[in-house]
């Protein structure tokens, strides 16, 4: 049995009276209904490869969205851990630091901020650029991170090891080629500079402490030199105020030939217009007259040029290329330090040249510091960590020898506090790059 057709055929009656061959119209119909049936077809495969066609092209999309999704993902930056342990290198793979805060020179330099010239100069010393850049880096983060953690009740020791494995960790150490730039200095109070705690040392941190934490890190020698203080009763508060003011101060005035004395002069100004009440009694800041910022040199931190910190200082002037450590000290003592307690930091002389040692162990132990230190200040607690044993006689031999320089903790008067804040800033040819700047200070 046949199905049913949907299609019915219908005779048309020819007005004449005749009728068309039945045979023959049927034909003529069956031929244009295949023809109109044939173009249906040909629209409809048309209409399903333009769907198939943009089916493909929405599912090539979707692909190239998920790609871009991961490459998006692949390419977002570690992020640093905490506490942090991820080195500074693998959280910028492009090896590329951030650049440090940018002030423009004033006056009589400012052509060097669009001098095409001077510009070029800079392409030429940008791995060096990069190099401090990234000691500024480690800098920063582990500033961050032992700010976060520093309080009453703390060991010194504790402090200062915690605060040197996480540079060694995140500047990669690797002998003279980046690592702790000095010894970290954690004076206390009226002690202003070069005091770290010696093995043994039982000294806690305590609430009305003011604590300056001056640490240094270095990439091929090139130093970052930074200090900020801890102080946790607010009553400190305008004398971290001052000193930080001050430093400021100092790096704003700071320039290519710019004098050393007219620096001095602008920062002592700044600091001796705080004052600070203690206990209730008020005490003028005073800037410490024999304590100095200074040029920072290739693997030696003093490079020669001392930045004062109160007026009357010398004439010589700034240079372009050079880098510097601005820091200042605010007093509530006489304004000026001397050697007192046990010395912990140590430094080879830059210049010495061969001494003849009679003692095999000061031989002994030179070989030690030049492999380890080079330069570099260092303190009795490095010595410990390396294995040196049984050194002091052997140290007090290089020391009276001329090649290594002793550091005695610099005090104010007991019973006074001093603050402290230091930038390293370098006097690029075309502007002023704050090289250790950060959201803290």
């Amino acid at each position: 049995m046949a199905s049913e057709s949907s299609d019915v055929v219908v005779t048309p009656v020819v007005e004449n009276g005749g009728a068309e061959s039945s045979n023959g119209k049927e034909e003529k119909l069956e031929s244009e209904l295949s023809k109109k049936l044939q173009i249906a077809d040909d629209g409809k495969e048309e209409n399903d490869a333009e769907e198939e066609e943009e089916g493909s092209k929405a599912e090539a999309s979707t692909k190239k969205k998920k790609k871009k999704n991961k490459s998006k993902k692949k390419k977002e930056l570690p992020q640093q851990t905490d506490p942090p342990s991820i080195p500074v290198a693998q959280l910028f793979p492009s090896g590329e630091f951030p650049e440090g805060e940018i002030q423009q020179y004033k006056d009589d330099n400012l052509w060097r901020t669009t001098s095409e010239e001077k510009r070029e100069m800079e392409r030429f010393e940008k791995p060096i650029y990069n190099s401090v850049r990234q000691a500024a880096e480690v800098h920063r983060q582990v500033r961050k991170y032992v700010r976060s953690i520093a309080k009453p009740g703390m060991l010194m020791t504790d402090i200062c090891e915690t605060l040197e494995n996480t540079v060694r960790k995140l500047i990669s150490e690797n002998g003279l080629q980046a690592g702790i730039a000095f010894p970290t200095g954690c004076s206390l109070n009226w002690v202003a500079a070069h005091w770290t705690p010696n093995s043994g040392d039982k000294t806690v941190l305590q609430y009305d402490d003011v604590m300056k934490l001056d640490f240094g890190t270095h990439i091929d020698g090139r130093i970052i030199d930074c200090a900020f203080t801890v102080a946790f009763n607010p009553m400190f508060d305008p004398l971290l105020a001052a000193s930080r003011e001050a430093t400021y101060t100092g790096i704003k005035e700071a320039g290519i030939d710019v004098r050393l004395c007219d620096i001095g002069a602008a920062i002592q100004e700044v600091m001796e217009s705080y004052e600070v009440e203690i206990n209730g009694k008020v005490f003028p800041v005073k800037s410490i007259r024999n304590l100095n910022g200074h040029s920072i040199g290739p693997y030696q931190i003093h490079a020669g040029k001392s930045v004062p910190i109160v007026k009357g200082g010398e004439q010589t002037k700034m240079e372009e290329g050079e880098f510097y450590a601005i820091e200042t000290f605010g007093s509530t003592g006489k304004g000026y330090v001397r050697e007192d307690l046990e010395c912990s930091h140590y430094m080879k002389n830059f210049d010495v040249g061969h001494v003849p040692l009679r003692l095999p162990r000061a031989k002994q132990l030179l070989a030690t510091i030049n492999k380890n230190f080079s330069t570099l200040a260092f303190c009795r607690r490095y010595l410990d960590r390396i294995g040196e044993t049984k050194y002091l006689m052997a140290l007090k031999n290089l020391c009276d020898s001329g090649i290594v320089q002793p550091y005695p903790p610099l005090c104010d008067v007991k019973g006074s506090y001093v603050s402290q804040y230091e930038h390293t800033i370098l006097l690029r040819p075309t502007c002023k790059e704050v090289l250790s700047k950060g959201d803290d200070y």
